[in-house]
């Protein structure tokens, strides 16, 4: 019954856990990639928000969010088959989660903004991989 009173007090985020787990499910590699990645940004750009308007529950899981898919992309990451470009991305990942981590006991969006903007160009260039 909790459970139920929960989805009915924020329906549009009920739908959007639910559109995702229904995108996620039938993702192959590369489509799940492209998912983390807008997840990610979507998840540090309401971070920035919330931390902006002392929406503080709000930041806290949304930046637990955006690091655990952090973790996800660095875990994913196939060094063997991706030599030099695996070991830069996961320099990368694992310097935006330390900003991120960094930034969560602050008040100013700044940080999870910047860090979007850069993840959301790597997210830009695989994307037009995956179209080439």
């Amino acid at each position: 019954m909790a459970y139920a009173s929960a989805l009915l007090r924020d329906p549009a985020r009920t739908y959007r856990e639910i559109d995702l787990a229904g995108r996620t499910a039938v993702a192959d590699g590369p489509a799940l990639v492209q998912l983390l990645y807008e997840e990610l940004i979507a998840a540090l750009r309401t971070s920035a928000w919330a931390a902006e308007n002392g929406r503080y529950a709000v930041k806290s899981e949304r930046v637990t969010r955006a690091t655990a898919i952090l973790f996800a992309l660095e875990n994913g990451l196939d060094f063997e088959r991706g030599g030099e470009v695996s070991t830069t991305l996961a320099r990368i990942y694992a310097g935006a989660r330390r900003r991120v981590v960094d930034a969560s006991i602050g008040h100013s969006g700044a940080p999870f903004r910047h860090v979007a903007d850069e993840l959301d160009e790597i997210a830009q260039a695989w994307k037009q991989a995956r179209a080439a």
